[in-house]
This record gives C-alpha cells, sequence and structure tokens, in this order.
C-alpha cells in the first residue's frame, strides 16, 4: 500500500469549516447590500492577468510579492494581488460602455506572496468597491460614508477612519527637498505602526539623499496630534503655501466637514498624517479603518483616490477613488474578539427521525417549512432521540421538530427549544407559524 499523503494546507493559506464559512458568508452578504444602497454594480475580472497588466503599479515591493509564472502557453501571467489594478484595466477596456462616473463593486480572492502575520494570509479575500471616472471630492466624501455605513451594518460601533492625503505627503516632502525620494520616503512611513518609530527612522535614513534631521521632521509632522481642525490649522501655517499640500488641506477641510454633516460622528473620522498606504499608485485621499478594541491586527479597510493608474491603458482620463475590505483579516479580528456566533450549520430547524417508516412525513414536513422561507435539516438516521439531538445542539441549531407514532396519530410535532431546553406540542398546521415566532424571541 503507497504511503499515505500528509493532510495539510500550505503556508499562509487556510481551510474554512463551516463555524468560520457561515459567518464569511453573513458578512459579504451585508458588505453587498451597503455597496448595493450606494449605487454600486457588480463586476467581476479574472485571477489571472496578463503579467505586464499588474506588474510596475504598486511599486517594487509589491511586484516581489506577485505570483508570476509561464503558462502552457508560455505567456507571462500574474496571480492579481489587489482588486484594484484588475479595474483600472477592465475600466479601460469597457469604459465605452460603462460610461463615466461609473461606481463597481467586487468581491474574491488575491493572492500575495509575503510574510505571514496574525490576520495576514497570503490567499485572502478582498471587498472592494470604487468610483472611477472624476476628481470630485464628493465621491472621496462617499467613500468614508461606505466605510462608515459598512462597519456599522457588520456590527461595530468602535471603530475609526483615519484618512490623509498624498497631496498633502508630496507638499510636505517637496517643501522639505525630498521630492525624488518621495516613493521610498512614503513606502517606509507606511510601516511606522508595524516597526515603530526608531526602525523607521533608521529605515528612512537608509534611503539615498535622506538625512536624519529630514527623517526626523517627517516624523514628527506624522505624529502630530490634536482634533481634525488643529491638525488641518497646523498644516496651513506651515505648508500652505505649497501649492500641492494647499491643494490636499483644502480637500481634506472640505472631506472632514462634509462628513460631519452627513452624520459621521466627530470621534470615528480622525485625520492621521502618518497615514501613507505603501502602494505607488495612490495620488489624493487614502483611508484606513482601525477597530478600537483590536488596533494592533491593522486597518480592516483601506483604500484611496488614484487619478492615473487606468492611463497606463488608455489615453482617457479615468481618475478613481475606493477602499477595499479585507474580509479575513476582519474575520481574524472577530475571532480573536470573540464576536462570531458558534454555529455549524446555516438552517435553523433540525428534524429528529424518530422512525425510519416515517421518513417520507419528516421529508414532507421540511419541504413545506423550506417553502415558508424557513432552512431544515432531516437528520439521515432513524436513532435515539438523545445522540439526534446532541448533533442538532453542537451544530448550532436553534430549534428542533420530534415526532413519533403517537404524534403522527394526533397530528401534531413537537416543537424544542434548544437552547432553554423547553417543549411545545403544535398541531402539524400551525408547526411553521410557532417556528417563526420562536426564532424571533
Amino acid at each position: 500500500m503507497a504511503d499515505l499523503i500528509e493532510p495539510r494546507t500550505l503556508k499562509g493559506f487556510r481551510d474554512y469549516p463551516p463555524e468560520l464559512m457561515i459567518p464569511r458568508e453573513q458578512l459579504l452578504e451585508k458588505v453587498r447590500r451597503v455597496y448595493r444602497s450606494y449605487g454600486f454594480a457588480p463586476i467581476d475580472t479574472p485571477a489571472l492577468e496578463y503579467a505586464e497588466i499588474l506588474t510596475g503599479k504598486g511599486g517594487a515591493e509589491s511586484d516581489r510579492l506577485i505570483y508570476r509564472f509561464k503558462d502552457h502557453g508560455e505567456r507571462d501571467v500574474a496571480m492579481r494581488f489587489d482588486l484594484t489594478i484588475p479595474f483600472a484595466r477592465f475600466a479601460a477596456q469597457y469604459i465605452g460602455k460603462l460610461g463615466t462616473p461609473f461606481k463597481r463593486y467586487a468581491m474574491g480572492p488575491v493572492w500575495r506572496g509575503e510574510n505571514t502575520a496574525h490576520g495576514r494570509y497570503r490567499e485572502f479575500w478582498q471587498c472592494d468597491f470604487d468610483t472611477i471616472g472624476t476628481t470630485s471630492n464628493a465621491a472621496d466624501l462617499e467613500t468614508v460614508l461606505v466605510i462608515h455605513d459598512m462597519m456599522l451594518a457588520l456590527g461595530f460601533d468602535r471603530f475609526q477612519i483615519r484618512v490623509n492625503n498624498r497631496l498633502v505627503l508630496n507638499g510636505l516632502l517637496e517643501e522639505m527637498g525630498l521630492s525624488a525620494q518621495a516613493v521610498p520616503v512614503l513606502r517606509v512611513l507606511d510601516k511606522l505602526p508595524k516597526i515603530k518609530r526608531d526602525a523607521t527612522r533608521q529605515e528612512m535614513t537608509e534611503i539615498p539623499g535622506v538625512s536624519g534631521e529630514q527623517a526626523d521632521r517627517v516624523l514628527l509632522m506624522a505624529e502630530t496630534e490634536g482634533s481634525n481642525e488643529e491638525v488641518l490649522e497646523r498644516l496651513q501655517r506651515e505648508f500652505g503655501g505649497n501649492a500641492k499640500a494647499a491643494d490636499g488641506i483644502t480637500r481634506l477641510r472640505e472631506l472632514t466637514t462634509a462628513a460631519v454633516v452627513a452624520g459621521v460622528p466627530t470621534e470615528r473620522l480622525k485625520l492621521d498624517l502618518s497615514i501613507a498606504r505603501g502602494l505607488d499608485y495612490y495620488t489624493g485621499t487614502i483611508y484606513e479603518t482601525f477597530l478600537c478594541d483590536l488596533p494592533g491586527i491593522g486597518s480592516v479597510c483601506s483604500g484611496g483616490r488614484y487619478d492615473n493608474l487606468a492611463g497606463l491603458y488608455t489615453k482617457q482620463q479615468l481618475p478613481g477613488v475606493g477602499a477595499s475590505l479585507g474580509l479575513d483579516r476582519l474575520l481574524a479580528a472577530m475571532e480573536e474578539l470573540k464576536l462570531l456566533p458558534k454555529v455549524a450549520t446555516p438552517a435553523e430547524v433540525f428534524v429528529v427521525q424518530f422512525s425510519a417508516a416515517h421518513l417520507g412525513e419528516y421529508q414532507r414536513m421540511a419541504r413545506t417549512l423550506r417553502a415558508a422561507g424557513l432552512g431544515v435539516e432531516v437528520y439521515p438516521d432513524a436513532k435515539k432521540v438523545g445522540p439526534q439531538l446532541q448533533y442538532a445542539e453542537k451544530r448550532g441549531f436553534r430549534l428542533a421538530l420530534i415526532a413519533g407514532p403517537d404524534e403522527f396519530a394526533q397530528g401534531n410535532w413537537k416543537v424544542k427549544d434548544l437552547a432553554k431546553r423547553e417543549e411545545q406540542t403544535v398541531p402539524a398546521a400551525e408547526v411553521a407559524t410557532a417556528l417563526r415566532k420562536l426564532l424571533t424571541l
């Protein structure tokens, strides 16, 4: 007999058993509803693209993370590492039909060959939404509103959306004489929350042309504290004379003011000058979203404005802005915070098979209840009731239906609340109504 193959997953990849997959699907549906409520339409793109479509867009560091290989036709191909670059290609290819502005959402797996960490995997799902074809600050504001409403829909009220603007950062670096080093400096600045100040400063000074004094000034500005208005006033005083910075300051002021008027609480929207976003294609507003009860897991929803990305594929100007929910990181956070329900079944009602002779009646009742909108599972084997109910409780069923010869003779069913250990007898015609009532309690 051949040796057995050890069942195992690759490092950075994970399986999703029902107790994770069910809440994952529930989260996806909630996110989908929020995106649709703002008018975003669904699209999808292939997992595999020509390598030239993906490489050179997010920067050299991102390129190193791409899974790239030759296919059977000897074509140079790569697996998408985010959903934004494929969308830019998609928009350039189809914008003549779509028109502008075009609002889309997409949900699917992406792949990055990076070091794994808590909540960070090499295969993970992103839930993107974007508006392309406008530079209006209204689209940047709407991005904040979507993130805010999505987090509420997912059951969080203790979160913070942190915003900055690449125009401000580029203006600051220009004033410091670091325009030529802007890309590597911002890439290092993006690591500040992970590697902390000293390591960030050290890495920044290793960039050719960046002095220790310049690195200190960048970090000092990044560490600016205060209310949104206080941060904006400081920026205006120190860098308002720079055209790029002034434009970014104006857009941030408009965004934060309008967000409050639109109903976003001030404590949930914070200007954070340390937010840089590591991908090179960002040009304007940038976003990161943190859970107040677990900030160490990193941003769970990030994005920004990218006005030049589609220009790599078309001469038409297609500025865009959007953000992406990191579904797997959010799930990891919810696991740690013990916010995931312990459910291993999508059905609410469990039907005990008390007697094999009545299998047809059990299945008929199950079909009747499914037609009434309830999820129902019939146990496949006729065995003692106790083990069947243990099975039902372990998988998280709310209610159980039991009927033996006596119940069938009388036209009744027993309805058991598995959590409360309470039982009632209900006429067959009233079972659906009784179940619905119990499920709403």
